[in-house]
């Protein structure tokens, strides 16, 4: 375990940038316990010597991050992860800090044509022809001591690291994609896995269609549900799953027996919670009654099918003949919002195939094709032709 981590910041800033991994344990628990925590850096008087690794044991009280966190708040230092966005929200919640000037190099290898959510150990063997070992990546990271064998592990995850990011990057350079793949990198940095309750309410089945009372009551059960899991740190489906809860909001039980007739209750959680539940619909009964969602959406048309599929012809044809990753450019629903804002003469959608470089390559053109102002033509060779009908 390190000695001294200031020194280790230091060494960060000067050759300015690190890479860092964790290791978590999210079974049985409200949120993903914060176990080990891996560091690399370059040597700064020469970044092809041997890097340096630090595996920190982020449950020993006794070490004090916060050399560390201030550097992953630091602008000036490159921060290299791989599928950052768990990392990202554990490091920001348990740290308390900021994450600034990430690269994930699972993000941007979908630049440069490989698979948007391409693995690390594929991503080493394709650049650097390295495999590594995953012996340990299933072990109970929260169990101390940590053995070897894990620590070893935790060290192999980020030993080549920054290695890898330094191929990734020179790949986008020479495809002039760069300043793309850090754009999107940007949207990590406010990972969190905070949740936010107006959006887990709008998740429930059939909450959109019942009575503004019962709404009403199925955002206090809601509310007392995340309390009770927060405080006891208990997976949310382990105190009331979402199906019941619904059904509890829709009947408004005012005792226990009445409870006991809904389905999906077993009686664990009547002995336990059945009076904490009663209570809550109580409690809902008082509040005031929460209005249904007053935006219609825009109404189907059979023949939106047609332009989407001409829509993701389009985005495919650019994504092959730029060598990119199609599911990092635009999902169907983008798509469908695009063409439904289209047909009705409304705004543009606030989806990400309309915005920054997406735009720049294909978002532009999606909606001149919608308007007529483009047309699609199969060639020979099986390409598609791309032409103005102006």
């Amino acid at each position: 375990m390190p000695v001294d981590l200031q020194a280790f910041a230091d060494r960060a800033r000067r050759t300015g940038r690190m890479g860092i991994d964790t290791e978590f344990m999210g079974e049985g628990r409200y949120r993903s316990l914060l176990c080990v925590v891996q560091i690399v850096v370059e040597n700064p008087e020469d970044p092809s010597d041997e890097v340096q690794v630090e595996v920190l044991d982020a449950l020993d009280d006794s070490i004090d991050p916060t050399p560390v966190a201030e550097v992953l708040a630091d602008p000036a230092v490159e921060v290299v992860l791989h599928a950052a966005r768990q990392d990202v929200a554990l490091l920001r919640r348990t740290w308390r800090t900021t994450v600034t000037n990430v690269f994930d190099t699972q993000v941007a290898a979908g630049f440069t044509g490989r698979g948007a959510q391409m693995g690390y150990d594929p991503l080493l063997q394709d650049l650097l022809g390295i495999r590594l070992s995953k012996s340990a990546s299933f072990t109970k990271w929260d169990q101390r001591p940590l053995t070897d064998e894990q620590v070893e592990y935790a060290r192999g995850d980020v030993l080549h690291l920054l290695q890898l990011a330094s191929a990734i990057q020179a790949d986008l350079e020479r495809l002039g994609r760069l300043d793309w793949a850090r754009e999107e990198c940007r949207f990590l940095e406010a990972s969190t896995d905070e949740r936010d309750l107006d959006v887990v309410f709008n998740k429930l089945p059939r909450i959109g269609g019942l009575e503004p009372s019962i709404r009403a009551v199925a955002r206090e059960l809601v509310e007392w549900r995340e309390e009770t899991a927060r405080t006891q740190d208990k997976p949310i489906s382990t105190v009331l799953a979402d199906a019941p809860l619904v059904e509890i909001a829709r009947r408004k039980p005012r005792d226990i027996d009445k409870l006991r007739q809904i389905r999906g209750l077993n009686e664990q959680t009547l002995r336990r919670r059945g009076r904490d539940i009663v209570a809550a619909v109580e409690r809902g009964r008082d509040r005031e009654p929460i209005p249904r969602d007053g935006d219609k959406p825009i109404g189907h048309d059979p023949l939106d099918s047609l332009a989407i599929a001409l829509c993701e012809a389009l985005v495919r044809s650019r994504t092959l003949e730029s060598e990119m990753a199609y599911e990092l450019v635009a999902a169907r629903a983008d798509l469908e919002r695009i063409v439904k804002s289209v047909r009705v003469g409304a705004e543009e959608p606030k989806v990400r195939t309309l915005a920054g470089w997406r735009r720049e390559l294909v978002g532009a053109e999606l909606i001149e094709l919608l308007n007529g102002r483009r047309t699609l033509r199969l060639l020979p060779d099986r390409r598609l032709a791309v032409e103005s009908s102006e």
